[in-house]
């Protein structure tokens, strides 16, 4: 086992992210971004909008990413070894795109209790601070839950917009990570990032999150898949793991999640974002 070394897991403690961790070779980054775009040729819709979620239920390499041993190790680490993948999403970034992640709380509208969870980051390409890495604001995760203000800003790929005013850029470190690197943020931290204003893609594959089997979603419904160990506590419905590419049963299974996913998301305002 590949578990986080004591240094890593006091950065996790004292600073509330842990990065880079190396996961995977720049090959299998690399045959992420083929899936992708192959993906995109096929079915061009598909990843758009609520589409960036649970790509893992329709995509064998993305659900192997997800079962990837690299990343359990250092995921138990931090929340143990009964471990479920809660959901995943997309974050992809076009150059020139003005697209930018507004500074925020995961924990704020996820609806995942007790916070015996962990955010995984995986950069498909490299993501530094010209393409638009995330910023973090370390040590933010031993305060409460901040005030959001829902901003449903059209550049803003968080659903609702949601944003931690005042925010001081001058405490906040970039977390730059090289394609195949991954980086586990913990559900408190404020953190955020600026647009791509580089001439290539930025792509980050996140799973938000990896929960451990004594986590409740106290908003709404979500699907999981066993990573790890048992659930005894059995709150979520579980779904099996997809064996070819957006097949009619797992793409149908998808627009279900994701729609119990928006609910979670939307709770509390009647406007609508595009995710």
């Amino acid at each position: 086992m590949t578990l986080l070394t004591s240094k890593q897991l006091k950065d996790y403690e004292d600073y509330g992210f842990v990065a880079p961790i190396d996961v995977l070779t720049l090959d299998e980054a690399n045959e992420i971004k083929t899936e992708i775009e192959k993906i995109e040729n096929r079915w061009p819709d598909a990843l758009n909008g609520l589409g960036r979620n649970y790509v893992h239920m329709i995509s064998p390499i993305f659900d192997k990413v997800c079962h990837n041993s690299k990343i359990l190790d250092a995921v138990e680490s931090i929340i143990g070894k009964d471990i479920l993948v809660g959901g995943t999403t997309l974050f992809i970034k076009d150059p020139d795109n003005k697209g930018f992640v507004s500074w925020h709380q995961d924990a704020k509208y996820i609806g995942f209790e007790p916070h015996n969870w962990v955010t995984a980051w995986l950069a498909v390409t490299d993501a530094n601070e010209e393409n638009g890495c995330m910023r973090m604001w370390s040590g933010t995760h031993k305060e409460k839950i901040q005030e959001h203000k829902d901003t449903f800003n059209e550049s803003n790929l968080l659903t609702r917009g949601q944003t931690v005013q005042n925010v001081p850029l001058e405490k906040t470190i970039p977390n730059e990570l090289k394609a195949g690197q991954l980086s586990l943020h913990h559900p408190m931290i404020v953190h955020g990032s600026t647009p791509n204003r580089s001439n290539s893609r930025r792509i980050g594959f996140v799973i938000q999150s990896y929960i451990g089997a004594n986590v409740e979603q106290v908003i709404g419904k979500v699907y999981v898949q066993q990573a790890r160990g048992t659930d005894i506590f059995k709150y979520h419905e579980h779904t099996k793991r997809p064996v070819e590419l957006m097949s009619k049963k797992d793409v149908a299974l998808r627009v279900k999640a994701n729609e119990e996913l928006s609910k979670i998301f939307y709770s509390g305002t009647r406007e609508k974002g595009k995710y």
